[in-house]
């Protein structure tokens, strides 16, 4: 296989680059159907950009060739949730964006889960955003559909920092059927 067409294909899905990611993968398959790494990345960048049956149709050729590929079988779940012209809403994000820091980042998974229509919809990596109750800290999309909760004793002290002018970055970490991971980092603290 074509490594630096493999590495383009990798960049266009880091830049958000989704119509480009499209047609390199395609360029790939023409040499390499078999490629199921290739056909994984199309299927996500078919996703991005709302096309939910060719998604599905690339996910599941990787699962004839491949049947236990667990990147198709995850792919395949959360496309049984969107319909046509559903598309992530997706941040260009860093590597570096998941760095820990002590006294400065955390790992936190949310406490009652909103509908997995909506989490479906969402790809590690993806920026949230806290919306803060008298009581709780919800985390939303960037439209403002629910997610989940934070536990309440680390709510109550994000509540206190918020209301003091701190701001958060908040990524999505990792999702599956159950569960939610955000990774939160502190971008100004006063």
């Amino acid at each position: 296989m074509d490594n630096s067409l493999a590495q383009r294909a990798i960049s266009d899905a880091l830049k958000g680059a989704w119509n480009e990611a499209i047609t390199t993968n395609i360029k790939i398959l023409k040499s390499y159907p078999n490629d199921t790494d290739a056909l994984n990345r199309l299927a996500r960048a078919y996703q991005e950009v709302g096309l939910i049956p060719k998604a599905k149709a690339s996910a599941q050729k990787v699962l004839k060739i491949s049947p236990t590929n667990h990147i198709a079988q995850k792919t395949l779940a959360k496309l049984k949730t969107m319909k046509k012209g559903d598309n992530s809403f997706y941040t260009s994000i860093t590597p570096e964006s998941f760095l820990e820091i002590p006294g400065k980042t955390k790992l936190v998974e949310l406490i009652h889960p909103g509908d997995f229509r909506v989490i479906a919809t969402l790809n590690a990596g993806d920026e949230v955003a806290f919306f803060t109750h008298p009581h709780r800290v919800s985390v939303v999309t960037h439209d403002e559909k629910y997610i989940g909760r934070l536990p309440d004793d680390l709510a109550a002290k994000i509540r206190r920092l918020i209301n003091t002018g701190n701001k958060f970055q908040v990524l999505v970490k990792s999702i599956d059927a159950k569960n939610v991971k955000v990774f939160i980092k502190s971008e100004k603290s006063v």
